[in-house]
């Protein structure tokens, strides 16, 4: 439940419209229900500004589905996170409203049009082709938020020119998501251009030495560039909701 629709309940028992009785039942649930396998934390919006979100990875899909019926109940907008495709359909069966992204295997779930809560245009950044899931998944995750959110992909520093030739997009940023596997350089490059937040996610991208993303992670932390802050291995989720932080309005 978010603060809008608290307060419409709230105004409605001040009102006479709503009894007492009545607007207790719906405050039941809060601050969490308890669906014996997880407890929804119903209450996560008015604390932090956006609804818990559902990791599917290691779920089953009754769980996921009793999760997201929960949450859909009381919040126009849902998230699910690393959803495979299969349970994906089956959802969308049920959901005809929601959105997949097969790239980033997240799913939406949206009433309405979402408000603009931004103050500014998020960047997201991608190394290489291959680490696009990542990003998207930041893209996704930002934009569900309400946030205005470009994409710039496939520049890394094996060819720095095509990075270099976006800088029109660098003076529009309020804050930069980078994601890049292999040597995990590019938020260096990126955090040594801009006087803006980076923030960097390494990818598990990459050839054996690359150890499933920790060379990329520990060269994003050794980054000598300032401004740069790190996530963890393969986390646009994460990345994408910090930025949304940093570019709230209030």
């Amino acid at each position: 439940m978010d603060v809008k629709l608290l307060e419409e309940l709230l105004e409605q028992v001040r009102t006479g419209k709503l009894p007492v009785a009545a607007a207790l039942e719906r405050l039941r649930t809060l601050p969490f229900e308890n669906l014996g396998f997880a407890r929804v934390d119903h209450h996560r919006e008015l604390r932090q500004g956006f609804p818990e979100v559902i990791f599917a990875a290691g779920k089953s899909l009754e769980q996921v589905r009793g999760i997201l019926t929960a949450l859909r109940l009381r919040n126009d907008n849902v998230l699910v996170t690393r959803l495979a495709p299969e349970k994906a359909q089956a959802l969308l069966a049920e959901f005809p409203e929601a959105r997949y992204y097969p790239d980033s295997q997240a799913l939406t779930l949206s009433r309405g049009e979402i408000p603009d809560r931004g103050r500014g245009v998020i960047v997201v950044i991608s190394a290489g082709t291959s680490d696009i899931p990542v990003a998207e998944e930041a893209l996704i995750t930002a934009r569900l938020m309400g946030h205005q959110v470009e994409p710039l992909y496939d520049v890394g520093v094996a060819g720095l020119h095509r990075l270099l030739a976006h800088q029109e997009l660098f003076l529009r940023a309020t804050c930069f998501i980078v994601v890049a596997g292999m040597d995990g350089a590019l938020p260096s490059v990126v955090g040594g251009l801009v006087d803006r937040p980076v923030i960097a996610v390494p990818t598990s991208v990459g050839y054996g030495a690359s150890f499933g993303g920790l060379a990329a992670l520990l060269t994003m932390l050794n980054s000598c560039a300032t401004g740069v802050a790190v996530v963890n291995i393969d986390n646009g989720f994460g990345a994408g909701y910090l930025a949304a932080l940093i570019n709230r309005k209030d």
